[in-house]
């Protein structure tokens, strides 16, 4: 099958489409691969969005490459969430660096392709982002450079940012790309339950801070995260509940001694004296002391 430009440019706008339908849907932003290889289809014909084994993804009867993936194995700690991240060539023995996957993957970067980076969040599960760009190509180091954010290519050079668009870029990273990861991480330690209630359903979850995500010293760590229900998050937030560091929910005096309908009744009064859901690998439970700090505000 061979499509046309006009094809191409519908069929990469259709898959974002559909990546963000199977996200509301599912309640969930991360992905196997092989759902990512087989659950698309255009006009009744599957088109796999990524490779079995490989990083770079170019479809059959694609002029530029659709999809590049990052593994835990191949992805280092500084750039998972920047806003500009490296991606290297494909390197196969004997063969040269320009030839192969490498001559699609240039394309996209001298066509302006939207694309798809998946990104190994947990072992076999990968969150897409998209769309991102090629914003710097350099063939003899061996690699491309990508935005994550479509916005950053409004910038003259996103490889060289004046102070306040690298604010602009920070804010980016902390806003819109990390609370995915971050999000998933959370609700698959809790083993995507409400930790207060047990909800189990993942559409209805999130992934809430404990130190909250504008302070200085808050961090995208599992612990100091919960996996809350929408109810209990607002409700956190908002001083209605509390938690401290022994696991243990509270719930505000007035709203304790207020009378009305059976989501107060249950939904929150009953949630007094609860100990928390809390994930069973030690290093990913909440912290005792983020939770103790909070708490201090909460009691205050």
């Amino acid at each position: 099958m061979t499509w046309s430009s006009s094809e191409q440019a519908a069929i990469r706008q259709d898959i974002f489409a559909w990546l963000e339908r199977q996200e509301v849907e599912y309640g969930g932003y991360e992905f196997t691969r092989d759902f990512l290889r087989t659950g698309y289809s255009y006009n009744g014909q599957t088109i796999a969005l990524m490779d079995r084994q490989n990083g770079i993804w170019n479809p059959r009867g694609f002029d530029a490459t659709l999809s590049i993936t990052k593994t835990l194995r191949t992805q280092y700690a500084d750039d998972v969430d920047g806003a500009v991240q490296k991606y290297s060539y494909e390197r196969l023995p004997d063969r040269p660096l320009l030839s192969g996957r490498n001559l699609k993957l240039r394309v996209a970067a001298v066509l302006g392709e939207p694309l798809i980076l998946f990104q190994e969040i947990l072992p076999t599960l990968y969150l897409p982002r998209y769309p991102i760009y090629i914003v710097s190509d350099d063939p003899e180091a061996g690699y491309v450079q990508v935005v994550l954010d479509e916005s950053m290519r409004l910038f003259n050079d996103p490889l060289e940012l004046t102070a306040q668009q690298r604010q602009y870029a920070e804010r980016v990273v902390k806003v819109r790309l990390h609370q995915k990861s971050f999000r998933s991480r959370v609700l698959h330690a809790y083993e995507a339950k409400c930790a207060v209630c047990t909800l189990a359903h993942p559409e209805l979850l999130d992934a809430a801070h404990i130190t909250f995500d504008s302070h200085a010293n808050s961090t995208t760590a599992v612990n100091n995260g919960l996996s809350l229900c929408k109810i209990h998050h607002s409700a956190y937030d908002r001083r209605i509940i509390g938690i401290d560091g022994n696991y243990m929910v509270h719930v505000r005096e007035d709203v304790l001694a207020e009378v009305d309908g059976p989501m107060l009744q249950y939904g929150l009064q009953a949630m007094a004296g609860r100990i928390l859901h809390v994930p069973r690998r030690v290093q990913e439970r909440p912290d005792s002391q983020r939770l103790h700090d909070r708490f201090t505000a909460f009691t205050a």
